[in-house]
């Protein structure tokens, strides 16, 4: 019995599929890179997969996602507390021994926590990085759904799976337009007028003949 058991098997025993799950998540953010030249994807924030697959690993994706929305949220509120000196300088070293500085720790300590768990979660350091630095600023103001699934009509080859993409929204979205109704003439209401009379001077004329 699968008491208490949610999720698909997809075919994998747990760590194998927490494994794959993993590093299909990190992938997804390591299309955002932009510092590797010699491994650039077709479309960034894109990634092709199965659609049981996509579905699986999307509440990872958006887990990650709102951990760093947080962190950010304590990194902008230990920003106030830090200093420009270059690190090792004298001014820094002032401040690294002031009770300013212990301020920024404990700011400091909510973001640091979630750098740690973002990466106990994807196992990446470079995904984590580009977690922080290029997708959760994008998402700031945004409570969820960060992701959205799109299958595809297209099965893959070999076993006929069912193909889907995962991506991030805000970048391709589709935009909804009302239809406008159309704008009448000014002459409009006074040929609607007219077109009784010329029926009836028809109808005149037919009867007196």
């Amino acid at each position: 019995m699968r008491h208490r058991r949610r999720g698909r098997i997809l075919g994998r025993n747990p760590s194998h599929r927490r494994a794959m799950l993993r590093n299909l998540a990190s992938s997804l953010f390591l299309t955002e890179d932009d510092t590797d030249d010699d491994n650039q994807p077709k479309v960034k924030g894109r990634v092709t997969t199965t659609l049981q697959k996509a579905k699986e690993v999307r509440p990872l994706v958006e887990r990650c996602i709102t951990i760093a929305r947080r962190g950010l949220t304590a990194m902008d509120e230990a920003r106030q507390y830090t200093v420009d000196a270059e690190r090792h300088s004298e001014s820094w070293r002032a401040w690294r021994q002031s009770d300013q500085w212990n301020q920024w720790a404990q700011a400091m300590a909510p973001a640091v926590a979630a750098r740690r768990r973002t990466l106990r979660l994807l196992g990446n350091k470079n995904a984590v990085r580009v977690l922080f630095d290029e997708v959760a600023p994008r998402f700031v103001d945004r409570p969820g759904g960060y992701t959205r699934i799109v299958q595809l009509a297209k099965p893959r080859l070999g076993d006929a799976g069912t193909r889907a993409i995962i991506e991030f929204v805000g970048v391709r979205d589709r935009v909804r337009q009302r239809s406008v109704a159309p704008a009448f003439d000014d002459d409009a209401p006074s040929r609607q007028s007219s077109e009784p009379e010329s029926v009836a001077g028809d109808a005149e004329s037919t009867t007196e003949e």
